[in-house]
């Protein structure tokens, strides 16, 4: 855990902060909420028609001087970047609807209001850049907007830390990868980004390679990558609600769009042990991610680490992909690169639900601990059914917006060709057992979310009083709902879009049919209306079945109460004690802080008059390799204050020795 943090995974989080109730705070709030969610809403329209005309062929190229100095502003128009900005624009739709009613109800200020349409802009931007400046420009910009935002609350010492350390990754990343595209632009003597995939070619190999891992690592980070994922499940939670689905649904993306952009498409597959890396990131992100997930009883620290998980997934498909661009099956690599291209657009959709539906929640109770809430069913149906639609989407269960992507990334490790060599050998069935573990886990997670967060008896005060989300709140969530309705019954919508992107990169993609999926060779077959239609059917029958008398007499039905004359909230599982069986598995990995505290009677100390058990899962990464990192960083800068004397003259001789001594190395 970071010093300075008082919110470690799993605790307590909540809105405590007063909130203005003068009629004029309410009205300059409420119109500044208006005027940034509808501007976020333009950008997302905006968004998704430059996305639709780059995906229809659109190739439009543009130059503008006068935007920003000597090099000007570059765009074009490319299949890839058209995805993305078709993804990006979806989400923040949704987004600026939600923001309407979320930001009139939570105290967000009109400084973080204005940097929301600012944000989803510099999404929209960042695919479409023509040329390594102005990537660099709308990547800043992206950074720098989401900074402000995750700081928007913070009079909250938990923000305050997550915002320090979002920005100093989030810049570190930036610095990877201005490192790797200027030394690439450097020696292919060109910043036109579409140039730069043939110049690529004829570079020598070391200058790939650097390029290559720099543009990983500063990517990576970005996409929350493990073991550069740490500000993730930290900043998600402490930003505001939208701002978290435009971060987790979109931001992350721009991170997969980088290494698709940069390590694919204008490097090449490369060597194989370039896709032989993304695949083992991959496959610790999506394990330690969901890992995490299952074991953490924050609302949106869950979804952040169930980011983590769904990115680990995505990277696994493309690390397939390119370990088999260079072998005898291109059809294979095909059906990878078809499965992280569904899933980054079916994660977007289902995690912008979730996010928002996580930010009614928080809006109508003011708790994220799972454990404090139960009983939101009946006071917040509306809400209750999103997230329950995203969880089955997160879940990858059938007719849930996750399902199709998960299995064709399984049915790419499973056909990938026998006869490898022994890395490989070990290496995919490896990367096989991390997909099922992780779609098992993300199933346990969803039910403990959903069945502790939602159904069942309230815990606290708080879940008792609580109320549906505003119109506009659910609209937004409407938007993420339909879409993941969509995209879990015709994936075969995203067909153009996916052989769109895939074509500018070196890969073919799988053909999705409207109703039926079928591969390559035969190598298999999948319906997904179908499948719900039976389970509409099924589900139909069994009411049926159950609701028919057996007797002429009515059945008494009761539920056991272990002796007591009523239910109570004490007698219902929480997410902590759900989890308790695999946390304890999973010990070595998760690390727990366990805490027994245990009450005496003043009479006798073998008296026990209240004990209490609470167990936390930390993140061992984040402390073993980041505190050591802080803690000498914090000891350099004691040992630099030193040399701060407040006298003029040493700091002219410091400088001066400094000016000498890089004359003498230059020379």
């Amino acid at each position: 855990m970071i010093p300075g943090s008082s919110q470690p995974s799993g605790t307590t989080a909540t809105q405590s902060l007063p909130k203005p109730t003068s009629d004029a705070a309410v009205a300059d709030r409420g119109a500044a909420a208006i005027v940034s969610g509808a501007l976020t809403t333009a950008v997302g329209a905006a968004g998704i028609a430059v996305g639709i005309a780059a995906l229809g062929g659109s190739t439009a190229v543009g130059h503008v001087d006068w935007l920003f100095p000597l090099v000007g502003v570059d765009w074009r128009l490319t299949g890839l970047g058209g995805f993305f900005a078709l993804l990006t624009g979806a989400v923040a739709l949704a987004a600026g609807c939600y923001t309407v009613g979320y930001a009139r109800a939570e105290r967000i200020g009109r400084f973080p209001l204005a940097m929301l349409p600012l944000f989803a802009a510099a999404l929209v931007a960042v695919p479409l850049a023509g040329s390594v400046p102005t990537f660099l420009l709308a990547w800043e910009l992206m950074a720098a907007t989401s900074t402000v935002l995750v700081l928007a609350d913070h009079r909250r010492a938990a923000v305050r830390v997550a915002g320090l350390q979002y920005a100093v990754l989030t810049h570190l990343s930036y610095a990877a990868i201005l490192v790797g595209l200027l030394l690439l632009a450097a020696v292919a003597k060109t910043a036109d980004l579409g140039a730069l995939t043939g110049a690529a070619a004829s570079l020598p190999a070391g200058t790939r390679t650097v390029v290559f891992l720099a543009c990983l690592i500063g990517f990576g980070t970005k996409a929350g990558l493990v073991p550069l994922h740490a500000w993730l499940p930290r900043a998600h939670p402490e930003a505001p609600s939208p701002v978290s689905a435009l971060m987790s649904a979109a931001m992350v993306a721009m991170g997969c769009y980088g290494v698709l952009l940069v390590a694919v498409g204008i490097l090449g597959p490369g060597p194989r042990w370039w896709g032989l890396l993304v695949l083992l990131v991959g496959i610790g992100s999506a394990v330690f991610g969901v890992l995490h997930a299952s074991v953490t009883s924050d609302l949106k620290r869950l979804l952040a680490y169930s980011t983590t998980e769904n990115m680990g997934l995505v990277m696994i498909a493309v690390g397939a992909a390119m370990v088999l661009a260079g072998s005898d099956r291109p059809d294979i690599a095909a059906i990878a690169i078809t499965a992280a291209l569904i899933h980054l657009c079916t994660h977007a959709a289902f995690k912008t639900l979730a996010f928002l539906a996580a930010g009614s929640v928080l809006v109508a109770t003011g708790l994220r601990d799972l454990d404090r809430l139960g009983g939101l069913a009946r006071p917040m149906p509306a809400t209750t059914i999103g997230f329950g639609i995203a969880g089955l989407g997160a879940a990858g269960l059938p007719v849930g917006a996750g399902f199709v992507s998960e299995w064709l990334l399984l049915q790419s490790l499973i056909h990938y060709p026998r006869g490898a060599d022994t890395v490989m050998a070990l290496v995919i069935p490896l990367a096989m057992g991390a997909v099922a573990l992780a779609i098992g886990l993300g199933v346990m997670t969803m039910v403990k979310a959903f069945g502790v967060g939602f159904l069942a008896r309230a815990r606290s005060p708080e879940a008792m009083r609580a109320r549906e989300a505003p119109p506009t709140m659910l609209a937004g969530m409407g938007i993420a709902a339909l879409a993941c309705l969509i995209l879990g019954l015709a994936p075969g919508l995203l067909n153009p879009a996916v052989r769109a992107a895939a074509a500018d990169l070196p890969f073919a993609a799988v053909p999705i049919g409207a109703a039926m999926l079928r591969l390559p060779e035969g190598l298999g077959s999948i319906a997904p209306g179908l499948l719900a239609l039976a389970l509409v059917v099924a589900i139909a029958l069994a009411t049926v079945l159950v609701r028919r008398p057996t007797q002429s007499r009515p059945v008494e039905r009761a539920l056991w109460a272990c002796g007591a004359d009523t239910l109570s909230p004490r007698m219902q599982y929480t997410a902590t004690s759900y989890a308790q069986p695999l946390q304890r598995v999973f010990d070595p990995i998760l690390q727990p802080e366990t805490e027994l505290r245990v009450g005496t009677a003043p009479q006798s100390r073998y008296v026990i008059q209240q004990a209490s058990y609470r167990s936390r899962a930390q993140d061992a990464i984040e402390r073993r390799m980041y505190l050591p990192v802080v803690q000498g960083v914090r000891t350099l800068s004691s040992w630099v204050r030193r040399a701060h004397t407040g006298s003029v003259q040493l700091y002219l001789a410091m400088g001066g020795a400094g000016l000498l001594a890089t004359l003498l190395i230059t020379r």
